[in-house]
């Protein structure tokens, strides 16, 4: 058979969750289309009951990722860094397509993804040694603060920055220890399920990261209001649906991030990992060594 004869075997997109590969409850699905409005490939319509299977399954995770020493969290995320380089082309192209950039540019952005991965990893073990310590204190006692992660983190990817902007926000959620549902980009969601392909062939627990793509006000409103999700980023929703978002995320306390222009390119800093840790405080007394009177 000639080359020109092969019919081209169109990739399959599923959503992500509990580190297997499901179609949508709901059998829906969505065209996504480049830039220039040409057909890409049709992505799984993510329903309500999917957002509820993400957050059992990050739930089910949390536990053995939160208890996970951070150095060893931090080779898991560059072992992602590693696949991703492994897969650049691939990434590129996809970026390529879904953002309207030339080849070069898309490739660059794929590079800096691929460098915020690491960036991330570097902070695992590190975070602690700036946001706790031991606290001065009037009294005979040790006090010492140490960060610990929420817990379930709903995270909206921005809908323009479809890698970049996504590994922004997903990478402190873990890094830290929480566990995620990511609901990609509505309108450029292909390059986010390519990502979790490589988080199943990584050293990333299954159920760490969930992937569901969709309309994003559809999956992010049962996420909100979800009794089990501990805090919800924002980046993703117009200021409209962040409104009606934040009001349903009150109701069990939720932590929220806003959304907020935000230029991805740019060094993060470290807002976004102190977003989603809490703080544990410990008391304990110190006692007497000797009739000198010193103490430990």
């Amino acid at each position: 058979m000639n080359a020109v004869d092969r019919l081209n075997v169109l990739k399959t997109y599923k959503l992500y969750v509990g580190g297997k590969f499901p179609r949508s409850e709901s059998g829906r699905v969505y065209e996504v289309t480049d830039s220039k409005g040409k057909w890409l490939a049709n992505a799984p319509l993510s329903s309500r009951k999917d957002a509820r299977d993400a957050v059992v399954a990050a739930r089910k995770a949390f536990g053995g990722w939160s208890g996970a020493t951070a150095y060893n969290r931090g080779q898991v995320l560059y072992r992602v860094a590693e696949m991703l380089e492994g897969r650049r082309d691939q990434f590129t192209r996809e970026v390529a397509d879904a953002e309207g950039l030339s080849k070069s540019k898309a490739a660059a952005v794929v590079d800096a993804t691929i460098d915020r991965w690491v960036w991330y990893a570097g902070w695992t073990d590190k975070i602690a040694q700036v946001v706790g310590g031991g606290n001065p204190v009037a009294g005979p006692f040790f006090n010492l603060s140490s960060p610990e992660p929420t817990g379930v983190v709903a995270v909206l990817a921005p809908q323009e920055s479809s890698f970049l902007g996504l590994v922004s926000v997903l990478a402190p959620v873990i890094a830290t220890g929480n566990t995620a549902v990511v609901v990609a980009s509505e309108k450029s969601p292909l390059p986010a399920l390519s990502l979790a392909e490589v988080l199943a062939t990584s050293d990333v627990p299954g159920g760490v990261v969930n992937v569901l793509s969709g309309r994003t006000a559809e999956i992010a409103t049962p996420l909100a209001a979800h009794q089990d999700v501990n805090a919800i980023d924002l980046a993703g929703a117009d200021e409209v649906l962040a409104k009606e978002l934040e009001i349903a995320a009150a109701d069990n306390l939720k932590r929220v991030v806003r959304p907020q222009p935000v230029d991805y390119a740019e060094t993060p800093g470290i807002d976004r990992l102190t977003a989603f840790l809490e703080t544990k405080t410990v008391w304990h007394p110190t006692g007497s060594l000797g009739a000198s009177g010193s103490s430990y």
